[in-house]
């Protein structure tokens, strides 16, 4: 049987986090990376829109993007590998969000959240929006909150190229493989069992399966409230295109951003038919029938556009309140949790990978207090209750 003092099971941009965390913290550990698929075709890091933002209702959130944007600025410092420095294409254009009347008092109050923590924003009326982005129509609107800095997108398949390559050269192992079982004691979680036949006997496991999160959990008898969540982006062309374009979040619950020369959007979540289908084939009736209209309506410009192209990804979906689930369950204290970021892991893969880390050598957090967001609220009933979700 092999041995190793952590296990790490699924080696998307949060499980890779928290491996190059693991080894920056201690380059003594033996770590081990199971990820089902190397190639990264259905991962959620691969078919992600890749953008952050700070413009959360919940002080915790914008703390851990405040610490990814810092971290994604000097993604060099951290990430260079044989001196040769990780390029993830950051574009820091903003989020600008809007409101009409209904929505506006929600605006304002997430508005004054945010200064409070130190958030670059800008609140605007109407007559100010227009003249900032005179492509926009304004009719309907009460309010608009533009990030001036600090938020944008960027390459995520990089990021999680960069996460993986510098934790492999401190020394992370990367297996390909399935868990499928666990060895468990009066201590906790002893042993992995992988599809191969392997087994791996590990001192701490660190649950990372993204959007397979809680089949992970269920197999040390866990219920996890983690399921994948499909979600279609659409790339799409418009000869006119507007200048100077952040990422907008429509009062509909459509966005939108610039993406090359193109741009890429997609529709409010919709309801899942199975929460467990894994499927991911577009659905394209979701352009025609619900982002077109939405984007016409919001930019005239767009009511003559083209559709490109267009994929599905998964978000792992928290559905007990969306946000992220850390820490360890009561019965299994060797066994940590870095699960449900429910469209977050992204933006906020630097700041989890770093807290788990230190949670999992240290068993507290050091960098900034997680605690929050650890698994016994769910025990307690205790939703965190974030308002900005996308």
């Amino acid at each position: 049987m092999d041995q190793v003092d952590i296990a790490i099971i699924g080696g998307g941009v949060i499980g890779s986090a928290v491996a190059f965390n693991l080894l920056s913290l201690d380059p003594k550990l033996s770590v081990m990376v199971i990820e089902r698929d190397p190639t990264y075709r259905t991962a959620s890091s691969a078919l992600s829109a890749s953008s952050i933002r700070q413009q959360f209702s919940t002080p915790i959130n914008i703390a851990m993007s405040q610490f990814g944007m810092t971290f994604l600025k000097d993604i060099g410092t951290h990430l260079t590998v044989d001196d040769e420095a990780p390029d993830i294409a950051l574009v820091e254009s903003g989020y600008l969000y809007l409101a009409t009347e209904r929505g506006a008092s929600t605006l304002s109050q997430n508005f004054a959240i945010q200064r409070q923590a130190g958030v670059d924003i800008a609140l605007l009326e109407p007559a100010a929006l227009a003249e900032r982005f005179p492509w926009l129509s304004t009719e309907d609107l009460a309010l608009g909150a533009l990030g001036l800095s600090g938020e944008g997108w960027f390459d995520g398949y990089s990021l999680l190229q960069a996460f993986r390559r510098k934790a492999r050269s401190l020394g992370a192992v990367y297996v390909t493989a399935s868990a499928i079982g666990f060895d468990q004691d009066r201590r906790g979680i002893t042993a992995v069992t992988l599809d191969t036949g392997r087994k791996v006997a590990c001192g701490k496991l660190v649950n990372a399966a993204g959007p397979q999160a809680g089949q992970v959990a269920a197999l040390a008898g866990i219920q996890l409230p983690v399921r994948p969540e499909k979600h279609c982006v659409f790339v799409f062309d418009c000869k006119e295109a507007p200048q100077g374009c952040p990422l907008l979040i429509d009062p509909s619950g459509v966005y939108f951003r610039p993406e090359g020369r193109f741009f890429i959007g997609g529709p409010p979540p919709q309801p899942a038919a199975d929460p467990d289908d894994e499927a991911l084939e577009v659905d394209y009736h979701l352009f025609e029938d619900v982002l077109w209209p939405a984007l016409a309506a919001r930019v005239p410009a767009f009511e003559a556009i083209k559709l490109v192209s267009a994929w599905a990804g998964h978000y792992e979906m928290n559905l007990f309140d969306h946000n992220a689930i850390l820490g360890t369950p009561p019965d299994l204290p060797n066994f940590y949790f870095a699960n449900g970021f429910s469209g977050h892991g992204m933006q906020h893969a630097a700041a989890a990978g770093r807290g788990v880390a230190e949670l999992v050598l240290f068993g507290e957090y050091r960098s900034m207090d997680l605690s929050l967001l650890n698994f016994d609220r769910l025990l307690r009933n205790e939703p965190i209750c974030e308002l900005n979700i996308i």
